[in-house]
């Protein structure tokens, strides 16, 4: 069965792309969904705008992941958390607690964009990986100070 993706989807294409797939999956879960349309010529025109459409969109949101990377990597949030024997924190610092940190300064990030590479569970300065988009990352410090 050849559909056309309207959307992203990470196994088979990019928005717009042409693919073949198995006739269930594109008449039970892509087309009904939204993510996929049957190919034919009239979609395929149609298609054709979209995907201008398309570009405008991932333009604008390219341009405010740059903006947002700007802004992320320019800052430095303090997490304070109680530490025991040898500066040992209580526990460790996760993707939630940066989230709720960004939330404190006005950005507004999901947790599940936050790569924390390994458990946080010292004292001092740690970099900490952001996904705003598929092209775009930015480094964010994060200093865990002793309450």
């Amino acid at each position: 069965m050849q559909i056309i993706l309207r959307e992203d989807v990470d196994k088979l294409g990019k928005a717009g792309d042409v693919v073949t797939v198995k006739a269930g999956y594109g008449r039970n879960y892509l087309v009904p969904r939204g993510f996929a349309v049957l190919a034919s010529a009239r979609n395929i025109q149609e298609m054709e705008h979209h995907k201008r459409v398309i570009a405008i969109r991932e333009g604008k949101r390219l341009k405010t992941a740059e903006a947002l990377k700007a802004k992320l990597e320019g800052l430095s949030i303090n997490i304070a958390r109680q530490v025991g024997d040898e500066d040992k924190l209580f526990g460790s610092v996760t993707n939630k607690d940066i989230a709720t940190a960004l939330e404190g300064e006005g950005l507004k990030i999901e947790r599940k964009s936050i790569v924390v590479p390994t458990a946080i569970k010292t004292l001092g300065v740690h970099n900490v990986k952001v996904k705003l988009s598929r092209d775009v990352n930015a480094e964010l410090k994060v200093w865990v100070v002793a309450k």
